[in-house]
Parts: structure tokens; sequence; C-alpha cells
């Protein structure tokens, strides 16, 4: 890691710490508006630099492996080139995610989105294929604690869907889900295939 992006790091810790004190203060609650925008930030902080916590705890592993590496002893010597693969592996992974982390975010990224599936190709199989994606988004905004509600559906006849569109709110929707536009495929034996052959459908996803 390069000393520009450690110097921005001191600085976020310096925030964090400052957040912390603000928000100490039993009095910020009456605005409840800024509180909400404070705590937010403080989360989102404290989720980033615990990251890089850990990767100054794996720098530390390193340089120590790396004594260890000099110090005569086959067996320590041996554990020792062990931890450093790991922990070379560890920082470069850390390094990119921090890296990525740092990236100016879409001020949309924090919307509730609009989900909308359409039925493509396949005949049937596409609805059931529709109705399957539609059960997994739904899943995966419950899991998120995200709230969501149908606008319209159109259902086909087999308990698919040929259209349906979802309202989802919920922290950060729409940056979530916003790379899920775009055409899905699925390649498998549908239930209303009775010979055992394998199908291609595919449905449409915008949000």
């Amino acid at each position: 890691m390069n000393n520009t992006l450690r110097q921005r790091f001191e600085r976020l810790e310096f925030r964090l710490t400052e957040l912390n004190t603000i928000l100490a203060d039993g009095s910020v609650a009456a605005d409840m508006k800024r509180y909400r925008a404070l705590t937010k930030e403080q989360a989102e902080l404290d989720q980033l630099l615990s990251q890089y916590q850990l990767y100054l705890q794996r720098e530390r592993d390193l340089a120590a492996a790396r004594e260890l590496l000099d110090s005569g002893d086959a067996e320590m010597a041996e554990m020792a080139r062990e931890e450093i693969t790991g922990a070379e592996s560890d920082l470069a992974r850390l390094d990119q995610a921090l890296q990525l982390a740092l990236l100016p975010k879409d001020p949309d990224d924090e919307r509730p989105a609009f989900l909308e599936i359409r039925a493509g190709t396949g005949g049937d199989e596409s609805a059931l294929f529709a109705g399957d994606l539609a059960r997994m988004y739904m899943r995966f905004a419950e899991s998120r604690g995200w709230r969501v509600d149908i606008l319209s559906a159109n259902e086909s006849d087999l308990g698919g869907y040929k259209e349906l569109v979802l309202r989802i709110e919920g922290d950060a929707v729409y940056g979530q889900l916003k790379f899920e536009s775009g055409g899905h495929r699925v390649q498998r034996v549908p239930t209303t295939e009775s010979q055992g052959r394998i199908h291609t459908s595919a449905c449409t996803v915008a949000v």
C-alpha cells in the first residue's frame, strides 16, 4: 500500500474519532436527520477501518514471518514460508478491496428500487424461471431486512410470472441491485418437459 493511501486512512481514523465524540453528546439526537447521517457515516467508517486494521495486522504477520525465515531453524522456516504466502495473498486482496472502498459512491445507491422481471423466450418454462428469480430476489431482500411490495404481477398458468414489478425499500437497495439489470438465462430440464430434454429459458431484469 502506498503512502498516499495510508495517509487517507489516517485521516479517516481521525474522522471516526471525531464522529465518536460528536455522537457521545446526547444533544445531537435532537436533530434526527443529522443524527442519522452521522451514525451512518460512523458505521461505514468503522467497517472500512476494521478492514484497514486487518491489513496492518497482516503486514505485521508478514514481517514476523520473514524474521523467522532467517532464524536457522528448518521447521520454523517452513512454517514461516507458509505464513508469508498466506500473508502476501491476504495483503493483495485487502489492498484491492480497500482501494475500491475509497472510490466515490453513486448518490443513487442509497435509493429504493423498482425491479422488473419479464419472461423471455421459452414459453411456460421461461415464466417458471421468472418465478424462481422473483423468489430469489424476495428472499434476498428479506435477508437484508428490506421491504418488498408487489406493484404488478402477470402470473402464468403454471405458477410463474410473465411479468412482475417489485418496489424494494431499505438500506442501499439500488446500489446492491443495479448490476442485476440485463438478460438472465438457465439451461435445465423443466417441469414442463416429459422426455427429459434440456431447455434454455431466458428472462430480462430491469432495476
